[in-house]
């Protein structure tokens, strides 16, 4: 455990095994287990970092980048754009500059914390790949997910316990949704934040947003390029004609060779030796985008369908559609990954472990097409705890790693800690078991028929001094009832729902609170490369 000051802010690291909250494969990923190995490449180090510049010089073509600038560009018209994102949109032309990648929903207001975490961390991990390599140049992308079309999944925000929830017909790709409904939105959520300066600059950003920019893409770009324009962050709308273009040689190899089916289905089957599967592929991993629809292209009776429509076509029909109409072609959870390293010249992607979880699954599949496997970062994961509620802990005594036990865990450590009585029996049951030990070598040695009579009277033992041990320590609870009001009062604080609270809050609880001195905080302490979670104390 790593714990730094800044100023008035304390950063603590812990490891990320140690919190309970991460799955088997991203643990294995950070320890570089032999199991995991091959499925990635390069690992997020400098010596991978090395090794990757060198990979991806040699695929990425100029007049790639040359596309990819001249779409940005028309992307961020008419938006207010700092000087460093326009160096940085600039520097995509020259062939030693490189992008950090990570990628999000289109959540109402951001959505969950994480997603500055994950921002914050592609930003950092720029500066500092610019520090260890001076003659490349490294720009920040988020990929803003604007073909998604869960929208269930985007529609809301927690605010301070609460659902801000946007309510509209559900249909088609969630960028191109209007954001005309969203005035009773913002109608419900400017009451709840009260008056203040930090209130008034939510109310306004909120207000610019999405009052004033008639899509959901629009308007999230309008809210990440406000958030984080003076750190040079580049946004990127996959939703675009002339990057589709870039991309309609590989959609139409898939509909014609299903091989990210073939491919991914192959690396599954090693896979899950070991590890949960996270996604499975269809045998055509597109979907077709109309005006108020997104649905699977499938292959039945040798006619391409698009699922849920009377729309088909022959094989020659849908290739031509394909070059033609390349905006109707959408990648999904499997192909889109392929859509953003054949148009980016990307080294790295940082997500969450989910998403690093499928990422797993492409490395065979991206060897096939002849595009350059990026390095996966787990992104950096935060705990924000304020002065107050460490001064409970340390009143109460808990140390940052029992912060993230089990609830029922941290309450009976706690308990038997603070208890007068010897109420821990693990000493108790470790004596009856080496007395029936002894029990057990007699028998052998009398008659070897008493070894199951003594096998069951041990099970008996122990489990009767077990419930005698649960019974003991449920009244010393009830006995202790303070401590457990006030332990459980600030765990159920700190992990809402018993679970990260990136995942349940919305970043305008801290905002509300600390203003833009919040974001300012994150930056500082967010280490995308020390591969640790961090505490930060504000």
């Amino acid at each position: 455990m790593l714990t730094k000051c800044y100023k008035s802010m304390k950063i603590t690291q812990i490891p990320f095994k140690k919190t309970g909250f991460f799955p088997t494969i991203m643990l294995d990923y950070l320890e570089q287990k032999e199991t995991i190995q091959p499925f990635y490449n390069n690992f997020p180090n400098i010596a991978g970092f090395h090794n990757q510049i060198a990979a991806k010089q040699k695929t990425y073509r100029l007049q790639t980048r040359l596309v990819l600038v001249d779409a940005l560009k028309k992307q961020f018209a008419n938006f207010d754009i700092s000087k460093k994102t326009t160096e940085n949109i600039n520097l995509l032309k020259l062939q030693n500059t490189f992008t950090i990648t990570t990628g999000h929903q289109l959540n109402l207001f951001t959505g969950p914390l994480y997603f500055l975490y994950k921002i914050i961390s592609t930003i950092n991990l720029c500066e500092e790949l610019s520090a260890k390599f001076p003659k490349q140049n490294f720009v920040p992308i988020y990929w803003m997910a604007t073909e998604d079309h869960d929208f269930e999944e985007i529609n809301y925000f927690n605010f301070e316990g609460k659902k801000v929830i946007w309510n509209r017909e559900d249909g088609g790709a969630v960028g191109r949704f209007s954001t005309e409904s969203l005035q009773s939105v913002f109608d419900v959520f400017k009451t709840q934040l009260g008056t203040s300066k930090n209130a008034e600059e939510l109310k306004e950003i909120f207000k610019q947003g999405y009052l004033k920019h008639h899509n959901l893409a629009k308007a999230t770009r309008y809210i990440a390029n406000e958030l984080f324009k003076a750190y040079g962050l580049v946004i990127l709308d996959g939703d675009d004609k002339s990057l589709k273009e870039l991309f309609t040689p590989f959609v139409k190899d898939e509909l014609e060779n299903e091989i990210s089916f073939k491919e991914v289905t192959k690396t599954i089957t090693k896979l899950k030796e070991n590890y949960k599967i996270q996604v499975s592929p269809r045998e055509i991993n597109l979907f077709y985008l109309g005006d108020n629809f997104r649905e699977r292209i499938i292959f039945e009776d040798g006619v391409y369908k698009v699922n849920n429509t009377q729309i088909s076509f022959s094989k020659a029909e849908i290739l031509k559609e394909a070059q033609e109409n390349p905006l109707a072609f959408s990648p999904n959870v499997i192909m889109r990954p392929l859509y953003q390293e054949a148009i980016l010249p990307n080294l790295c992607y940082i997500g969450g472990g989910g998403e690093m979880a499928y990422w797993m699954q492409l490395k065979n599949y991206f060897r096939k097409v002849k595009v350059t496997f990026p390095i996966l970062l787990l992104r950096n994961s935060v705990q924000v705890i304020s002065k107050k509620q460490q001064i409970k802990l340390d009143k109460l005594d808990i140390s940052l790693e029992e912060l993230f036990l089990k609830q029922h865990q941290l309450l009976s450590k706690k308990v038997v800690e603070n208890s007068d009585i010897q109420i821990d029996f693990d000493k108790k049951i470790a004596y009856l078991q080496a007395q029936f030990e002894d029990l057990k070598k007699i028998a052998k040695k009398t008659d070897i028929t008493f070894t199951g009579a003594v096998k069951a009277q041990e099970v008996k033992q122990i489990k009767g001094l077990k419930n005698l041990e649960k019974r003991l320590l449920k009244a010393e609870k009830r006995r202790q009832k303070d401590l457990v009001d006030r332990i459980t009062l600030l765990q159920n604080e700190l992990l809402p729902n018993q679970s990260l609270e990136e995942r349940k809050r919305n970043f305008s609880e801290y905002y509300l609170e600390y203003g833009v001195s919040f974001l300012e905080a994150l930056k500082e302490g967010l280490k995308p490369l020390e591969l640790q979670f961090t505490v930060l104390e504000l």
